[in-house]
């Protein structure tokens, strides 16, 4: 490998653009090439942010472009044929998240990268968060005791599945946060989900012309007792104060600890017209750099495949998250717990 890590991104949406700005600013990484099936877009990102190739073929990046890595910037139900395809030729791969949206997906892509030997992280992000990473050291450091319980809050506003993701009602608020909020209930309990039981309930987001599920409610069994209940929906309203509505709860025999992130009050902007609450913490730029720890983790890729470290996400973490939430998905429409199956 290079001195610099060459990547190469497939999707070139918001967040592949969001990419490409995270490995310009990286000392040790550039962009050689994107790739988007939609051949516009991607030579009109490649424009911008001035990379010298653009594909509307992965396959023909994956062998041209001589990349080292690859970021899968897709809709999350299209991620399974690039990963595949980038495991065979031999790249490195950050996925975002979830990993899949199927079962099969799941141990297909388990397989593609095992038998070629490469690297793959999902940017699952949350465990870069600067408050939630802080409440998990507390509990690895036994500040809370045994855990007993969890409960954790990820809403988004309407507009992200009326405006922002045009692809929402082919998805579900569970692959779009839910998958996080799995990731990071597992994280601190340490231990696998057992069981689940969820309800639903949808027809908002129906009359406004996206036909998805509105909101899921559901209860979390871990294999060692612990219990967790998962909050999911994307119908707060607009004029909620961050897109993102967030509250966190873990309980231990020792102690508890209670984030909200919705209002992080440290900034408010106030004109005739409205208030506004920046933000400070998920992804903004100091200087005109991206900063914010849903860059943070994009970076950390990075620097764990230069370094060899092990990346903060594994693999497992990653596919037993998928199988959860798919888990969480049957349980929703039988109305009746269901075990997870790994």
């Amino acid at each position: 490998m290079n001195t610099k890590l060459k990547m190469a991104i497939v999707g070139a949406g918001l967040w592949g653009e969001n990419h490409a700005k995270i490995y310009r600013a990286h000392p040790l990484c550039e962009v050689v090439a994107v790739c988007d099936r939609d051949r516009g877009k991607a030579q009109a990102l490649a424009a911008n942010m001035g990379i010298g190739l653009y594909y509307d073929d992965y396959r023909e990046m994956f062998e041209k472009s001589g990349c080292d890595a690859v970021a899968i910037v897709t809709p999350d139900f299209a991620h399974a044929g690039a990963a595949i395809s980038a495991a065979e030729h031999k790249k490195h791969i950050l996925v975002e998240k979830p990993l899949a949206t199927t079962r099969e997906e799941v141990f297909a892509m388990r397989e593609a990268f095992e038998k070629n030997g490469i690297r793959v992280m999902v940017d699952l992000h949350n465990r870069w968060s600067p408050p939630f990473n802080l409440a998990h050291e507390s509990v690895e450091k036994g500040e809370l005791g045994k855990l007993y319980s969890g409960y954790m809050r990820l809403n988004d506003i309407k507009w992200v599945a009326t405006g922002m993701l045009p692809w929402a009602a082919q998805s579900s608020i569970l692959w779009f946060l839910g998958s996080h909020s799995v990731d990071t209930l597992r994280w601190f309990f340490n231990d696998e989900v057992q069981r689940v039981y969820a309800v639903s309930r949808q027809g908002l987001l129906k009359t406004l012309g996206v036909d998805t599920v509105d909101t899921y409610q559901t209860t979390l069994e871990f294999r060692r007792g612990g219990i967790a209940q998962m909050e999911n929906g994307w119908i707060t309203p607009n004029a909620n104060p961050c897109v993102n509505d967030i509250k966190f709860n873990i309980l231990g025999d020792k102690g508890m600890i209670s984030l909200d992130l919705s209002n992080h009050n440290l900034i408010q902007k106030y004109t005739d017209e409205k208030a506004v609450v920046p933000d400070v913490l998920v992804q903004h730029s100091v200087f005109g750099r991206p900063r914010g720890f849903a860059f943070e983790s994009i970076r950390s890729f990075v620097d764990c495949i230069l370094s060899g470290e092990e990346f903060h996400v594994s693999l497992e973490d990653a596919a037993n998250t998928s199988l959860t939430i798919l888990a969480i998905l049957e349980s929703a429409r039988k109305r009746q717990p269901v075990e997870v199956v790994y």
